[in-house]
């Protein structure tokens, strides 16, 4: 794996930018092949699901001590709950959906956060998401290849 490839698995592992960022970075600037990206991008972007799934409840309880946390969790859960009525009327293939549309605040790092705020069993959540990954995927790299880089920049 070169050192291109690794910024392109960082970039899709990152919350904000997740394989919507990590797949054009590596098509269009650093001019690797499509299934190499695809590839590295839809692991880089499923690399913190199973933690978040796994470490979210503990270490909420813990931020939650403290008054400044409490109050970015609070903040962070209701906007999350409210982005996540589509999981909470659909179940897994809701979760699934959720998380294939590739637009601003949907993806695996928020369908992480809907799936443990709707309280889903782990392995339910990580089938979802990791579905949803790779639709995600598969519509970022065929508007890439397509020709739509600047609506993916943009996004």
């Amino acid at each position: 794996m070169s050192l291109d490839h690794l910024w392109v698995f960082l970039i899709s592992a990152a919350p904000v930018s997740e394989l919507r960022g990590g797949i054009p970075t590596g098509l269009f600037e650093f001019d690797l092949s499509w299934h190499s990206v695809f590839l590295v991008s839809f692991l880089g972007n499923l690399l913190p699901v199973p933690f978040l799934l796994l470490f979210l409840d503990p270490l909420s309880r813990l931020l939650s001590r403290i008054t400044i946390f409490s109050r970015i969790l609070e903040w962070l859960f209701e906007r999350t709950r409210r982005r996540g009525r589509i999981v909470e009327r659909h179940g897994r293939i809701g979760l699934m959906l959720f998380v294939a549309l590739p637009l601003p605040v949907t993806g695996a790092w928020t369908g992480t956060l809907v799936a443990f705020l709707l309280g889903m069993e782990f392995k339910h959540a990580l089938l979802s998401i990791v579905l949803g990954v790779f639709i995600a995927g598969v519509i970022v790299t065929s508007l890439c290849l397509a020709g739509w880089q600047t609506y993916l920049w943009l996004g």
